[in-house]
């Protein structure tokens, strides 16, 4: 099982591109993990907030391969505990599929993101900054894997 993740935004400052390097390489045997970052929608005065959400999840769809379960990142999702995250990764070792989580743009995901979602994960009510957001799914899917494996990562 491999698991990308893919994320509405580019040009992630060095501090963002290093903490995501750092857990990627630490999860690296347990589930490989690929960067996608797909360009955003175009907003501002006098531009369309609907049309730019929209072109922003026909990018994050074109960039999800046949076959896989995607995960969207979304407030209304599921919050789940670390505990029960791994619960949930054992779920999707057994399911056989590749695993695509989607980070949507600042308004979220579009319709087409959402009805195309297998399940959603929330990370909380919090409103977090979008580069923020691809850390902590990173180090949860690390501390989850630790978890399976019982790694001592995790000490709750």
């Amino acid at each position: 099982m491999k698991a990308r993740l893919v994320a509405v935004g580019e040009r992630a400052p060095k501090w963002v591109a290093e903490g995501f390097a750092d857990y990627r390489k630490r999860l690296s045997h347990w589930l490989p993990l690929e960067l996608v970052e797909v360009e955003p929608g175009l907003r501002g005065k006098g531009r369309d907030t609907a049309r730019a959400m929209t072109e922003e999840g026909d990018r994050v769809l074109a960039a999800i391969p046949r076959g896989s379960h995607l995960i969207t990142l979304d407030v209304p999702g599921k919050p789940w505990t670390s505990e029960q995250l791994a619960v949930r990764m054992e779920h999707w070792r057994h399911l056989g599929q590749d695993l695509v989580f989607a980070i949507g743009g600042p308004e979220g995901h579009s319709d087409a993101v959402k009805n195309a979602a297998a399940e959603s994960w929330s990370l909380g009510p919090l409103t977090l900054p979008h580069m923020l957001v691809r850390l902590v799914v990173i180090e949860q899917l690390y501390r989850s894997c630790a978890l399976l494996a019982n790694h001592p990562y995790h000490r709750a």
